[in-house]
């Protein structure tokens, strides 16, 4: 059997731990039960020389042979790596990928409650909440992620350390200092942990937004404030209640946690050095979000016909089919070329998405929405020709928007006023979007159990007793969160819970919000054991909205509470046991990271509630479709349009048998039968591509479809082709080196970018629009108009003559 044994340099330019981390993470069938006797790839093992690329191509690229580097078995699914030193697994993780990523040592006297912690902190708190508040309303949009404020902050924390006075005050016997030395990896670490806690908003938002949009009721400030509040801390409060089984032990390794610390590790062993042969890191980061900045200006104001580049409608601009084809704002998106950034990474950036991860989620976009769809379309199949292809707008049978209005009387469903006015269609799109969520949920329960049922089993049966690793030996220097402290947030939380929908006509009644509460709970421990093992994680929201669509039937707004309530409960409190993890790998004092979780979860509510009242005071036209600087709220419209078919008309209307859209309920079953001959066929050839497929994977990566549409999908793959294939195959120093920083300085330089130009150009005094052919020329189609198949003459309608 071959070794796994090539050159190594004296000096390589890719930091070890980084490197290796990142091999095992883009396999997503990684062996959790057998990494305990492999180890570490050691300078012997690997050679990172890119003048052999072919010698260093892992595993891990789609359908390549992994014959020459197995060293266990040719009959064994999974990579395996043997260190030629042992390791005492008595001072170190069991686990290669822990022990590739983190550090085994501490240091307790390194401050990190300090000034510039919070200082830094809040400020990245507020940035990130309110630019990922305010860009969520348009399309296209950008999304500032929690790694931005990880690459931002060393600089920021380092220039602090230099300016900032070193004067000690002592404050009641406690001494303290602006300055109290070097700005170290631990203040960092809680900065990033506070970005990361508000980096994906604030979901009880959408209930605030759709009710002022679609169901014309503004509660104010105080209610947007509690229920944002109550809903997102609740998850906080539950994450506390199970740290024992999902944070302590050493068998929840938390795959996406090693990548930041990985980074982190990179970071701080280089900043400050000077780097031979190459640019580092910073400047590489300073150079491209300049240029990301300056060259946003032409597809986001000079020349708006690149970022929607369709240029075959700007041929036929009159010609439906090719419209609804090739159009990129109602249409499938048939193309691959935008030059806007922003509606590249609409779907998540591609310099980060693993390779495998892109080509699943590709193939399932290309089969559902540009086969699938279009047959279903042009078959008239749900009524479909009478509307545009792809929206997120829910519509009545006289091919206009559906008012909610005429059917949702204070706050309930009203069946006589629904008999007199439509049933509600929506697009092919949002259908077949329907269709993969179904799909979407049995797959990730039929594969999980298929691929991980022994290592969840043996994990569990390990948490129970395995708390006692390196890293939480380690711990045990600094004083834990009692559990009171966690149920004491847990019940301020409830309570403002039960003030919100007591207080206000939200026709939920108290045991409603139990119910949603202990479904989030009840579903806490299994699913936060599977993003821990595996990386994946099954949403609720769908389950939600059946839930709450059956056992309160006609109340929207209580089924967008309910649906907020168990979705965050359980979102939010996956997403603290992720940072709680980070911390513990990175050994943060667990009061520190108690009073940083809360205090940015509770600023980024009043942020982002701030944010939104704002937006709808002073932009005009706001969420409109022809809104001038594409402040169309589609995200918002597809909340709202839930809330009317699952809230307001219910779902046995529209999903029981009998129902128009019931054929979709079939895709549960297809759903849960997809996995298994996947699952077959990669153990019956267990070094093919077919240990790549995963069938949840591929579902819940297009669900972003509507509002997204296919140049969303096909330029986000084409770009992560490049990098994520071709750059890390046959470029992999400089894949190491500078992709995902590359990623976050072209999302840094959008942002500020989007930002500059609005407050600059396009908001004072009305605004300054250059009227040109190159930002007009896409304005003038079919595809930018949403026009459907079939235009119908004024009074005539389609669909059924009756319906209840």
């Amino acid at each position: 059997m071959p070794t796994l044994r090539m050159r190594y340099r004296s000096e390589p330019d890719v930091p070890e731990d980084t490197a290796v981390a990142l091999l095992h993470l883009n396999d997503p069938n990684w062996d959790m039960a057998s990494v305990e006797t492999s180890s570490l790839m050691t300078r012997e093992s690997v050679d990172y020389d890119h003048k052999d690329p072919k010698r260093f191509g892992s595993s891990l690229d789609m359908g390549r042979s992994t014959t020459e580097y197995d060293t266990e078995s040719q009959t064994d699914s999974r990579l395996h790596f043997r260190s030629t030193e042992a390791i005492g697994y008595e001072e170190d993780s069991p686990y290669a990928e822990v022990r590739a990523a983190v550090a085994n040592t501490d240091d307790p006297t390194m401050p990190v409650n300090t000034f510039r912690m919070w200082f830094l902190g809040c400020i990245f708190v507020i940035l990130i909440a309110g630019m990922n508040m305010f860009f969520s309303m348009r399309y296209p949009s950008v999304f500032v992620a929690g790694l931005v404020a990880q690459l931002i902050a060393l600089p920021c924390g380092k220039f602090l350390e230099h300016v900032l006075p070193r004067t000690r005050f002592n404050t009641f016997g406690y001494v303290w200092s602006f300055n109290p030395g070097p700005f170290n990896v631990k203040e960092h670490t809680v900065i990033t942990v506070m970005a990361n806690v508000v980096a994906n908003g604030v979901y009880a938002i959408e209930v605030v937004s759709s009710q002022r949009l679609f169901f014309d009721a503004n509660w104010g400030f105080g209610y947007a404030i509690m229920l944002c509040l109550s809903s997102q801390i609740i998850g906080f409060a539950f994450a506390g209640c199970v740290r024992q089984f999902l944070v302590w032990p050493a068998a929840m390794i938390y795959p996406g946690a090693l990548v930041n610390t990985a980074l982190f590790s990179a970071l701080h062993k280089n900043y400050g050095r000077k780097e031979k042969n190459h640019t580092s890191r910073e400047r590489f980061f300073v150079i491209a979000l300049i240029c990301s900045f300056v060259w946003y200006w032409f597809p986001g104001y000079l020349f708006t016909a690149l970022s929607v580049f369709n240029w075959v409608c700007w041929i036929a601009p009159n010609n439906i089919v090719v419209n609804q084809l090739f159009g990129y704002s109602s249409g499938l998106g048939m193309g691959f070329f935008t030059f806007d950034w922003a509606m590249i990474s609409y779907v998540g950036s591609p310099l980060v998405i693993p390779w495998w991860a892109q080509v699943n989620t590709f193939v399932a976009f290309v089969f559902m929405f540009w086969i699938l769809s279009p047959i279903l379309y042009y078959t008239n199949t749900f009524y479909s020709k009478f509307l545009p292809m792809s929206t997120s707008t829910p519509f009545d049978n006289t091919g206009n928007p559906y008012d909610p209005s005429l059917v949702i009387i204070n706050g309930t469903f009203n069946e006589e006023a629904y008999k007199a006015y439509s049933p509600v269609y929506i697009s092919v799109t949002f259908v077949v979007d329907f269709m993969a969520a179904f799909a979407g949920i049995t797959a990730v329960l039929v594969h999980t159990w298929l691929w991980y049922r022994k290592d969840i089993m043996l994990q569990l049966r390990r948490s129970l007793r395995e708390n006692k690793d390196v890293h939480s030996r380690l711990m045990t220097v600094y004083p834990e969160v009692p559990h009171w402290w966690y149920a004491l947030v847990g019940i301020l939380a409830f309570i403002l819970g039960v003030v919100v929908i007591e207080v206000y006509d939200t026709k939920m009644p108290i045991w409603a919000l139990v119910f949603s509460l202990v479904i989030a709970f009840a579903f806490l421990v299994p699913i936060g054991m599977i993003r821990a093992i595996t990386n994946q994680t099954i949403a609720l929201q769908i389950l939600a909205e059946l839930i709450v669509g059956y056992i309160l039937p006609g109340h929207p707004v209580a089924m967008m509470i309910f649906k907020s309530f168990t979705y965050v409960g359980m979102a939010q409190g996956l997403s603290f046991l992720a940072d709680l993890k980070l911390g513990h790998y990175m050994k943060i004092p667990p009061r520190t990271m108690f009073l940083a979780q809360v205090v940015a979860t509770i600023l980024a509510c009043f942020v982002v509630v701030g944010v939104q009242s704002w937006m709808f005071a002073n932009i005009p036209d706001l969420c409109d479709p022809k809104q001038k600087d594409h402040f169309i709220c589609p995200g918002q419209k597809t909340f709202a349009t839930s809330a009317i078919i699952w809230g307001g008309i219910g779902p046995k209307r529209l999903f029981s048998h009998g129902g128009l859209y019931y054929p979709a309920v079939y895709f549960f079953l297809i759903g849960a039968i997809l996995p298994i001959p996947c699952y077959f066929l990669a153990r019956r050839y267990p070094l093919s591509m077919w240990r790549f497929v995963n069938v949840p994977a591929a579902f819940a990566g297009i669900a972003q479809i509507p509002p997204a549409t296919g140049i969303n999908y096909s330029s986000w793959f084409m770009f992560g082709a490049f990098f994520q294939f071709f750059m890390r195959r046959y470029h992999f120093r400089w894949w190491t080196r500078y992709n995902y920083i590359l990623s976050a300085a072209l999302d840094s330089g959008l942002a500020i970018a989007l930002i500059v130009i609005y407050f600059t150009v396009q908001f004072p005094k009305g605004g300054f629009n250059l009227n040109w052919w190159g930002n007009t020329v896409w304005l003038n189609t079919a595809d930018s108009f949403g026009l459907p198949f079939y235009t119908l003459a004024p009074n005539q309608t389609f669909g059924p003559t009756t319906w209840s």
